[in-house]
């Protein structure tokens, strides 16, 4: 039977290829997921090891903020600079330097901000000479306030030249500089800017305090980091205890670092699998097609094969063996695919400044998981149809008139009946209930409405498909007839055809309804909350300090309110807090107060999200233990506000906040502008622009310019999706052209009959096009009305969270219909083309 399954296959080759193109599609994206993340967690671990090669880390007990990116700095509670002196001077240790890092803005060649963005960060490093980590490999080390040296890709990406003169924004300050020095760390950087001062102006501009987030040792002779570890801890036990510091081996932080970085990797790699699972998913559709349809024109060769002897279960696998070697070319391809598309992906990233190292990992894990889930979705698509294709008895099998028992017709229909209305019921309760967590009954709602809706549609296609096709039956006479009968003859077949496209377009119009609503949801904050002039914000999300205190003195200026960011330990979690000037409330920011009062933030006094409390059990009058960087405070809950332009738990006043945060681990997020009395907008305007240009990466705005900026954002979001989800409207396509495709070649005495009755090639190919627009149309209306009618529910569950507005893109999912008008005429083509050259007299004979 194996032979049998595999001449099956040679001689209808073609059959088989847009199943083995479907499957080389979905798994392409498996494997290129998967080595783009190695490739990734390797470009990491390459820098982790050779920027983190100290033998002991002197440091702060308590992590108050994971690494987030690829300066790897997890933020942590200080020690001080004066440390390094009593951990240099203990036995067999050989040097001590201070780790002191903060952020810079480098302005390149051509006059703009190097990685400005929200791409890879952009920090300054104080370079020690005895440092091994880096490499001067031109030039030389900085030696003051107005040198730097810069890393070996920055300087490539920048423009510059050792010699050359520029500009950094340092510690809020424009400040010219000379490039100095090339320095390099012997690996990849992953994009991001990377500046070198000279310790003593890094520890004045990132350490003004006095305290760093850790120290760095290094050990004398072949003492090991076990060793190193034990000799501080005796040394300076006392002494750590006191400061709340640790110390822990060299391997023990790198380990640490590479951890965090492959969690932030796993949400990445997750997100990918998520649309690589839908374009699989929707293969299947096509998979099942094939089978199905190649089943019912090959019934009288496997009622031959019982006749001779061929038992059930002879057929059964004979199938499966076809859809084993489908999956598994298929699967094959697609791992050679999914490294050309890491290729391209790595090419991409490499033009955008962010270099990824080494060559494209293919280990055996990603190789035998791509090629299993290929291999596992194309036999169990396969397996309906050659358990059906098994039980037909032989005689009937044998008859000319094979008839098409679906006995299974009734069952679905009822299953999917129930499954639709318990989905129903799900998003329901889901929306209108009052649940803590609404999130996991609306997913399963959702999966129901689904899943239901799939089992559902082939009852509903004669009567859909009679409605969408009235025009064309009554404008092209009698083509547009031919085509409904052609189409609502198989309802199951043109259901799991539109199946496949409906999943793609349900995810874009749940996509552009979300983000929608996102954009009008943020501008009805900004319109309600915001009651500043202006707004000053920074391309790399951190205003300097110096700009906001120049536009502070500009005239027409009333008060420039900044709004500082960083991370802090309540009760020893880490949150977010900001630090303001208690006023900024009466000028520039009208927030809701739940309970207490925000005077209360000038008695020295903390204000906390009604989310955060209701989630902590927090209450005006509780005493929370708040630390930071700097210190520890015992602050007590002054006010509980419910505001989505201030999107943190905590709001700390400025005094407070800077007992907490060391100025350079504070970020000024953003500056409300508030004009004096009678001063005019855009005089105003035009002088702040004068005045923050230097600055180059900061931008003045206005509150509708503001919300244009964050739609903007949703905007670059958006077409990732859509790019993504892209995917399985191309399969989807594929799965209309091997339906058409299939179905031609079932009805080639049909064609023949009605081509000899007089029926031209381009009537024909009309007809195969009214019926591939009739299936795009009727996948995609189905698709876009789950999409939406879901997303419609999301603003009243994630109210909360901001999501307030509902709003329903009429003229994008107008776009969507007619994209799916062009897709039914595209997937047309062929299957058309094909069937208009068919030979009349071999069409009408036949078998």
């Amino acid at each position: 039977m194996t032979r049998v399954a595999l001449r099956g296959i040679r001689s209808h080759l073609g059959r088989f290829l847009l199943s083995v193109l479907a499957v080389l599609l979905g798994v392409a994206f498996v494997a290129g997921t998967f080595s783009l993340r190695t490739m990734m967690s390797s470009t990491f671990s390459e820098l982790v090891e050779t920027s983190t090669v100290g033998d002991a880390y002197v440091r702060g007990a308590e992590q108050i903020a994971a690494a987030a990116s690829a300066d790897m700095a997890a933020v942590r509670t200080g020690v001080p600079l004066d440390l390094v002196e009593e951990v240099a001077a203990v036995d067999g240790i050989g040097t001590a330097l201070p780790e002191i890092t903060g952020p810079i803005v480098l302005v390149g060649a051509d006059g703009t901000a190097v990685a400005a963005g929200n791409g890879p960060p952009s920090f300054a490093l104080a370079l020690h000479p005895e440092e091994p980590s880096t490499e001067l490999v031109a030039g030389r080390a900085p030696t003051g306030l107005g040198e730097v040296a810069l890393e070996t890709a920055t300087l490539e990406a920048s423009g510059l030249a050792v010699g050359d003169s520029a500009q950094v924004v340092l510690g809020g300050e424009l400040t010219p500089v000379d490039v100095v020095g090339e320095v390099s760390f012997g690996a990849p950087v992953a994009g991001a800017t990377i500046v070198f001062l000279d310790p003593v102006t890094a520890t004045e501009v990132f350490a003004p305090e006095g305290l760093v987030t850790s120290i760095a040792v290094y050990a004398e002779g072949d003492l090991d980091e076990e060793a190193v570890v034990e000799r501080l801890r005796a040394a300076l036990g006392p002494t750590l205890d006191g400061l709340d510091a640790e110390v822990a081996t060299g391997e023990a932080v790198r380990d640490e670092t590479r951890a965090q970085v492959e969690q932030i990797l796993g949400f990445v790699s997750t997100f990918l699998l998520v649309f690589a699972a839908i374009a699989l998913f929707v293969g299947a559709f096509i998979i099942a097609n094939t089978f199905q349809m190649t089943v019912r024109q090959r019934q009288r060769e496997f009622a031959m094969l019982r006749a001779i002897g061929a038992s059930p279960a002879q057929v059964f696998t004979s199938i499966l063996v076809q859809a084993l070697v489908v999956g598994m070319l298929g699967s094959a391809l697609g791992v050679g695919a999914g490294v050309g598309l890491v290729a391209g992906l790595r090419e991409v990233f490499a033009r955008m400044g962010m270099e990824l190292s080494g060559q494209i990992p293919l280990d055996g894990f990603t190789v035998l998981v791509s090629v299993l889930i290929g291999t596992v979705v194309s036999v169990a698509a396969a397996a309906v149809p050659a358990r059906r294709a098994a039980l037909t008895p032989p005689v009937e099998a044998m008859r000319d008139d094979v008839a098409a028992h679906d006995r299974g017709s009734v069952i679905r229909a009822v299953v999917g009946g129930l499954l639709l209305a318990g989905g129903v019921a799900a998003v329901a309760v889901a929306t209108l209930g009052e649940l803590d967590e609404p999130g996991m009954l609306l997913g399963a709602g959702a999966a129901g409405v689904v899943i239901g809706t799939l089992l559902l549609a082939p009852t509903v296609v004669p009567a859909a498909l009679r409605v969408l096709a009235a025009p064309a039956v009554l404008a092209l006479r009698p083509l547009g007839g031919l085509a409904r009968g052609n189409v609502t003859r198989n309802p199951r077949r043109t259901a799991s055809t539109a199946g496949a496209l409906m999943i793609g377009m349900a995810l874009v119009g749940a996509a552009a309804v979300l983000a929608t609503s996102t954009q009008a949801s943020t501008r009805a904050i900004v319109e309600n909350e915001s009651t500043a002039d202006l707004l000053l914000q920074s391309a790399t999300m951190a205003v300097p300090a110096e700009a906001a205190r120049e536009v502070g003195e500009v005239d027409g200026v009333g008060a420039a309110d900044l709004l500082e960011v960083a991370t802090v330990t309540v009760d020893g979690d880490a949150r977010t807090a900001i630090g303001v000037e208690a006023g900024i409330f009466t000028r520039a920011l009208d927030i809701t107060v739940v309970e207490g009062a925000l005077e209360s933030l000038a008695d020295g006094e903390v204000a906390v999200q009604r989310g955060t409390a209701e989630d902590e059990g927090w209450a005006v009058g509780d005493e929370l233990e708040v630390r930071g960087a700097a210190g520890t405070l015992s602050l007590t809950v002054g006010a509980i506000i419910d505001s989505r332009a201030i999107g943190v738990p905590l709001v700390l006043a400025q005094e407070q906040y800077g007992e907490l945060v060391p100025a350079g681990q504070s970020v000024i997020d953003s500056v409300f502008i508030t004009l004096a009395t009678g001063a005019e907008v855009e005089e105003v305007r035009a002088a702040i622009t004068e005045v923050i240009t230097p600055y180059v990466v900061v931008t003045v705005l206005d509150n509708e310019e503001f919300a244009d900026q964050i739609a903007d954002q949703v905007d670059q979001i958006l077409v990732i999706l859509y790019a993504l989800l892209g995917l399985s409207i191309v399969i989807a396509v594929l799965g209309i052209v091997n339906t058409l495709a299939l179905s031609i070649a079932e009805r080639t005495r049909e064609i023949g009959l009605l081509r000899a009755v007089g029926l031209g090639r381009f009537q024909l190919a009309t007809v195969v096009t009214i019926e591939s627009v009739l299936t795009a149309v009727f996948g995609t209306l189905l698709g876009v009305g789950i999409g939406v009618g879901l997303a419609a529910t999301l603003p009243t569950v994630y109210a909360d969270e901001g999501l307030t507005t509902l709003v329903v893109p009429w003229s994008q999912l107008g776009v969507v219909l007619g994209l799916a008008v062009v897709v039914g005429v595209l997937a047309a083509v062929w299957p058309a083309v094909r069937a208009a050259r068919l030979d009349v007299l071999d069409a009408v004979s036949y078998e």
